[in-house]
Parts: C-alpha cells; structure tokens; sequence
C-alpha cells in the first residue's frame, strides 16, 4: 500500500513540475476548457432554480363538465356521484352550476346583457366546475386528460373542457429544456477530451527523449502514463472550478435584474448557486473528462514510441 501511495505521489508531483514549466499554457488550456464547461453548468444552475419553483405553483387545474341539455334538473344534480368515482382517487372541489347562475355570471361579466335578453330561452346547459387539488407539480397535472377521458364517457356528460393547458406546457418546457442541456453538455464534453487529448500529446512529444530514458532503466508503460493522466485530471479539475466560479460570479449581476422585474410580480425570486454536492459531483465530472481525454492521447501516442 505504501508503494501504491509513493508511486502515485510521484506522479502527482511529477505532472505539477511540468505544469510549472509551462504555465502560460497550462493557464490558456484551463481557460479554453473552463469556457466550454461553463454552458453545461449555468444551463443546469438555472434549471435547479426553476425546478423548486415550478414545483411550489399552484398546480390545481380544472375540469368544466357539460351537461347535455335534455337532461333533467334531478338527473344533472346526480351526476356529481359519477364525477367523483372518475376522480380516480384524486382529491377536487366539485361546483354544480345550474344554468341560471351560468346566464346571471355571463349577463354580469360580459357586459353583453340586453343582447343576452333578447335571446329568449337560456341557451346554457346545466355544469359542474371540478377543480383538483392533489397534484405535487406541473408533470403529475400534465395526467388530467385521463381522468377527463373518465367523465366524457358519462353518458349525461355532452362536453368537458380541459383548463389546464399552460400546465402541459410548463411540464413540456421544463422537459425539452433538460434535453437541450443534456444534449449541450454531451457536445461540449467531447470538446473538453478533445483540448486535453491535444494537451497531452504535445505534452508527450515535448518529454520524448524523457520517456525514452525512463524506458531504457526499466521503467513500466503503467509508471510512465500515470503522470499525464494526473496532467489530463488536474486540468479537467481546475478548468472545472473556473467555470462554476465565473457561473457563481455572473449570478450577482442577474440577479440584480431579476430583483426589479420579480417585484412587479410581487416576488423575492433570485438565482441561487449550485449546492456543495451539486458543485463537487460537478467538480468530480470534470476531472474525469479530463482523466479520459489524458487517456485516450497516452494509449494513441505512447504506443507510437514502443
């Protein structure tokens, strides 16, 4: 165990020697893939925030339930039985209009009543108003078409309208949003194996006459790759901690923005850093782009010098 540790001691300290002896470039390296790691982390440092958010609205969309018009007035009043067994085990408020009120809410609201008047008979049907109350967040309400699929096959039911459009598109929106950044974050990830693959063959061309002394005392190919991958993980690591940095720091300047238009409605809503997990798990994914990259260059170029 104490030659395990001592070996990889050596290589630690034998990549930062090297990195020492070319910080401008290290440094240009950091930034190059600091830059493309940046997108990914902001992109999921935005998502973080709105998912709390669009999980705490007010998720309580509605059914409005139609009665067909040949219906009595007792067999209408019934139908709130056939209501609640389609409910499925959801919780709702369930409001019967009788289509007086429907006629008084529509004179009073729309301003329309001496054209209303001259209609005669009331052309409303009897309605009931079912508002659910149990869904967590916008993706659990997106499921309210079956629960109306149950009413429409009623048989008193003559129509029923879904008022919960913008909750399907918010569960959508969030969706096609994770896709993009999962898509983003793949794209820039193969950018960042590519900059330390480059990184570690010039590194490998610049210490060949290094490599080819190691190899005639005895070295191990295991002995004389550990080094690069420690350069490869080493800049995954610190271009890592640059990019969530800079993320942290462009929040100050959002948020100060955020602030003025959130007042307008009311709200105290502001973008908040990734959590220590999050940040490490981040952290942890960097570094291991950059052990890859560092990897696939070493068994590409080594192998030419065998």
């Amino acid at each position: 165990m104490k030659s395990w540790l001592r070996q990889h001691g050596f290589a630690l300290a034998s990549a930062l020697i090297h990195m020492r002896k070319s910080p401008g470039g290290f440094l240009f390296n950091i930034v190059v893939v600091a830059i493309a790691l940046a997108l990914p982390f902001a992109g999921l440092t935005l998502l973080d925030n709105v998912r709390p958010m669009s999980e705490q609205l007010s998720v309580d969309p509605e059914l409005s339930v139609f009665v067909k018009p040949d219906i009595p007035r007792a067999q209408a009043e019934a139908l709130a039985v056939g209501l609640r067994a389609a409910l499925q085990g959801h919780r709702a408020t369930i409001v019967f209009v009788p289509r007086e009120r429907a006629l008084d809410s529509l004179k009073n609201k729309s301003g329309l009543a001496d054209v209303l008047t001259t209609l005669g008979d009331n052309p409303l049907p009897d309605s009931y108003v079912m508002k659910l109350a149990s869904f967590e967040n916008a993706t659990e309400a997106a499921g309210i078409d079956l629960i109306a699929d149950e009413v429409r096959a009623l048989p008193e039911v003559d129509a029923v309208q879904v008022d919960s459009a913008w909750v399907k598109r918010l569960a959508a929106l969030l969706k096609v949003a994770r896709l993009a950044l999962l898509l983003l974050a793949i794209t820039l990830g193969m950018v960042v194996i590519a900059v330390v693959f480059n990184t570690i063959r010039l590194q490998v061309m610049t210490q060949r006459d290094e490599i080819d002394v190691s190899k005639l005392i005895g070295a191990t190919d295991t002995f004389i790759h550990r080094p690069f991958y420690y350069t490869g993980a080493l800049l995954g690591l610190c271009a890592g901690a640059v990019a969530l940095g800079a993320v942290s720091l462009t929040l100050h300047p959002l948020n100060a923005a955020i602030a003025e238009f959130a007042r307008l409605y009311e709200s105290e809503f502001q973008l908040a850093p990734l959590a220590a997990p999050e940040m490490a798990g981040l952290l942890a994914v960097s570094a291991g782009l950059g052990l890859i990259g560092a990897m696939l260059s070493v068994q590409r170029h080594l192998a030419r010098l065998n």
